[in-house]
C-alpha cells in the first residue's frame, strides 16, 4: 500500500497511508467533540465511492479499458441486496458477498461480449449494457421501479458487532476499503498487473508474445465488476434506499471523471479524485446552487496543468519518481 520512498522525506510516504488510516479510524470518535457527526456519514460515502472508483481505475488506468458503464455493476450489487432483503434475508455479510458475486457474473457476461471490441466501440457497448440494466431496474415494480426501494431495517452485521458501537458500520466500510486498496495495489504490481499494462500499451505485441490477452482482460473486467458490485451493496446499506438512478450512464461518467481527476493508473489516483470531487461538491453546495460551474473550472485547470491527474502533480511536487 505504500508509496515509493521520496527523495526529500525518507520514510514519510511509507508511513503516510497508515497515518491517514489511523485518522479515518479515529474520526467517528472525535467528530462529536467538534460537532461533526454529519460528516461521519459523508466520509463513509466517500470511502464507498472510492471503492467503486478504484475498481474502475484498475481496468482503465492499468488495462486501458475505458468502460462507460461501470455504474451498472454498482446498481447490480445494490439491487442484489434489495432482492435478498425482499426475500427475508437480513445478514449484511451474505448480502454484500452476494452483491459482489452477482455483479461479477454480470461483468463476466457483459465483458465476454464487450471485450471483443476496441476503442470507441468498447465505450459505446459498455454504455449500452449499462443502460439496459438501468431500464431493467426501472421495470422491476416488485422493487419499486422508478420510485426506488427503501431499506427500512438495517442489515445485521452479527450479534456483537450490531451492539458494539453506533458507528461500527463506518469502521466496517473503512476496513473493506483498506483491503480493496491494498489488494488492487498488490495485483497491479504483480506479474498479472505488468501483463495488463503491457496489453494497455501494445496489445498486438502481447499477442505476438503468446499472452492470452482476451482472458487477461476479461479477468480484470470481472474483478472490477465484482468490487463495484460490493460498493453498490455497501451504498445500498449506507443510503437505506436504492433507485435505478444509481446505475444511470451519468453516474458512470462521473466515476470516470473522478478517476481522471485523481490520475488514471496512479496507485492513489482514484481515492484522491473521489475525495477531492465529493468534498468540493459538499462545500460548494453550502454557498451556491450553481456548484457545477466551479467544478467544471477545476476540471479545465486539471486538463491544462495536471493532465495526468492530481496524484501525478503531487508526485512531481514531492520530488518523487512516478508510482504507476
Amino acid at each position: 500500500m505504500a508509496f515509493d520512498r521520496p527523495a526529500h522525506f525518507p520514510g514519510l510516504a511509507r508511513r503516510l497511508p497508515w497515518l491517514v488510516l489511523a485518522v479515518l479510524a479515529a474520526f467517528p470518535l472525535l467528530a462529536p467533540a467538534f460537532g461533526l457527526e454529519y460528516y461521519v456519514g459523508f466520509v463513509r460515502r466517500v470511502l464507498i465511492v472510492a471503492i467503486a472508483a478504484t475498481s474502475l481505475n484498475f481496468i482503465l488506468g492499468y488495462g486501458g479499458m475505458a468502460a462507460l458503464g461501470h455504474a451498472g455493476f454498482i446498481g447490480v450489487g445494490a439491487y442484489t441486496v434489495v432482492a435478498l432483503v425482499e426475500a427475508g434475508f437480513s445478514s449484511a455479510w451474505l448480502a454484500w458477498g452476494s452483491a459482489a458475486l452477482v455483479a461479477g457474473l454480470a461483468a463476466a457476461a457483459i465483458g465476454a461480449v464487450s471485450l471483443r471490441t476496441r476503442g470507441v466501440y468498447f465505450i459505446m457497448i459498455t454504455l449500452a449494457f449499462a443502460q439496459m440494466l438501468y431500464y431493467l431496474a426501472v421495470s422491476l415494480r416488485t422493487y419499486g421501479g422508478d420510485d426506488g426501494y427503501g431499506l427500512y431495517t438495517p442489515l445485521e452485521l452479527g450479534a456483537w458487532l450490531d451492539g458494539a458501537h453506533a458507528q461500527v458500520f463506518y469502521w466496517v466500510v473503512l476496513a473493506i476499503a483498506a483491503a480493496v486498496f491494498a489488494l488492487f495495489s498488490r495485483v497491479a504490481h504483480s506479474r498479472y498487473g505488468h501483463a495488463l499494462r503491457g496489453i494497455r500499451d501494445n496489445e498486438t505485441r502481447m499477442v505476438a508474445l503468446g499472452y492470452p490477452v482476451y482472458g487477461l482482460k476479461l479477468a480484470g473486467f470481472v474483478a472490477a465488476g465484482a468490487v463495484a458490485g460490493l460498493a453498490g451493496g455497501l451504498l445500498a446499506s449506507h443510503n437505506a434506499f436504492v433507485s435505478p438512478s444509481i446505475m444511470h450512464w451519468t453516474q458512470s461518467a462521473l466515476l470516470l471523471v473522478m478517476v481522471m481527476l485523481g490520475g488514471a493508473g496512479r496507485r492513489w489516483g482514484a481515492p484522491l479524485g473521489v475525495a477531492l470531487w465529493l468534498t468540493l461538491e459538499e462545500v460548494l453546495k453550502l454557498y451556491t446552487d450553481y456548484w457545477h460551474w466551479p467544478l467544471g473550472l477545476l476540471l479545465l485547470l486539471v486538463v491544462f496543468h495536471a493532465p495526468q491527474g492530481v496524484a501525478a502533480l503531487l508526485e512531481r511536487r514531492g520530488g518523487r519518481e512516478s508510482v504507476r
